[in-house]
């Protein structure tokens, strides 16, 4: 890591050959790194600093926690991902051999270090970054360390850094546990109970998949809108496997060729309540960034009555919940797979960047003008997966940052 001289041009050897400069800046700012920040290390955050010093950028990777990985530690004993292994792996790291077909959450774990370890990847730990501020030719961070400045920075904290429940009209008089998806837990820890699942989306399905493996009591699903829903095999083929064929189709095409898998290997799911979805899979990640369920059993309990779709919830009571349809249910727990936020308002909330979700309005390779050196990856679900994602976006951002200092 570059350590500058207040007020002085520094030029220093890194440890993966690039000339680090770094420039004075204006009165009472850090020095300026002629280089690229990233914040976040995560699987985005990593594959694009390992693109950037390919590139021969000089760069550094905050990190808000103590370790890598930190977010797949706190999930939930089950989680596995729901891409296959060969399309979930770093530039030059792999999984070793019996890692399952889809991942578990160790295995990202160790996938994650070994990465950063393999390429001597410069992550500061414990950086918490807590707001950022255009200075016309580079940009200042407000951090837990102090100011600090460079030319460019990309913004890799995940789109899913912060789990989301509604406030639902007298939830804090229910008598059970309400939880997000993302602290689901084991899934034994369910035996005997009866479960509400609040949304129909990838998290929804993923607690579905295991709590179908448990004899749990009744299990009901609450769904606003049907999926785009997927098997992750077909008899032995993992589906995904074949999702760098589908992200090269027009979304429209994707559309269909998804919908009609969907229809040829479930049937008709409305026919046991799952309503319509509001449009196809493909279009619906680029739309309102809605990624694609994955069944793992949940389908074969909907139709063995052991999961009853309903309603959404419109009122909580002690003993109960009420639908929007008026009935009554009462679960012991409740799950809500209601998704994630990414928590940039307070770092980012000035720039007018973030649409009313606080999702960043470009992504990848894209940028605004008016804000040169402000990038972001990870912030979109994709066909491919966040890893492949991960991986093109990192170039493509490198590319960018890249052919602009030429």
């Amino acid at each position: 890591m570059v350590v500058p001289v207040e007020g002085m041009m520094t030029t220093t050897k890194t440890r993966m050959g690039a000339q680090a400069e770094v420039s004075p800046s204006g009165a009472g700012e850090p020095a300026i790194l002629d280089g690229v920040i990233v914040i976040g290390a995560g699987a985005a955050g990593l594959a694009a600093a390992h693109a950037l010093v390919t590139a021969g950028m000089t760069t550094q990777i905050l990190e808000r926690e103590q370790r890598l990985a930190e977010p797949w530690h706190r999930r939930h004993d089950n989680l596995h991902l729901n891409t296959h292994r060969d399309l979930s792996r770093l530039p030059g790291a792999s999984y070793p051999a019996g890692t399952p077909a889809f991942p578990h959450r160790g295995a990202v774990i160790r996938h994650l270090n070994e990465f950063a370890e393999m390429h001597r990847l410069p992550v500061a730990f414990g950086v918490e970054v807590d707001e950022i501020a255009f200075r016309g030719d580079h940009w200042l961070l407000r951090t837990s360390e102090g100011l600090k400045a460079a030319r460019h920075v990309v913004i890799a904290t995940g789109r899913d850094r912060q789990p989301f429940i509604p406030t639902w009209k007298g939830m804090e008089d229910f008598s059970g546990p309400i939880i997000h998806s993302a602290d689901f837990g084991k899934a034994s820890d369910y035996a005997g109970k009866k479960v509400l699942v609040v949304g129909a989306g990838n998290s929804g399905f993923d607690a579905l998949n295991h709590l179908s493996r448990v004899e749990t009591g009744q299990i009901w699903l609450s769904a606003r809108n049907g999926p785009s829903l997927l098997p992750k095999r077909i008899g032995k083929i993992a589906v995904h496997r074949i999702s760098p064929l589908m992200a090269r189709l027009p979304a429209r095409l994707a559309d269909v060729a998804m919908a009609a898998t969907q229809r040829l290997v479930f049937g008709d799911l409305t026919k046991y309540g799952l309503p319509p979805a509001p449009s196809g899979g493909a279009s619906r990640l680029g739309s309102d960034y809605t990624a694609i369920a994955a069944d793992d059993g949940a389908v074969k309990a909907i139709k063995a009555g052991r999961i009853i779709v309903v309603p959404q919830p419109r009122e909580f009571k002690r003993d109960g919940v009420v639908l929007d349809n008026g009935q009554s249910i009462a679960p012991d727990i409740v799950i809500a797979a209601t998704g994630y936020r990414t928590g940039l308002e307070t770092m980012l909330g000035k720039l007018g960047v973030l649409d009313a979700k606080g999702v960043p309005l470009f992504n990848g390779a894209a940028s605004d003008p008016k804000l040169p050196g402000l990038w972001f990856t990870g912030m979109r679900p994709s066909i491919r997966g966040c890893f492949s994602n991960a991986i093109i976006q990192g170039a493509a951002i490198a590319r960018k940052i890249a052919g602009n200092k030429r």
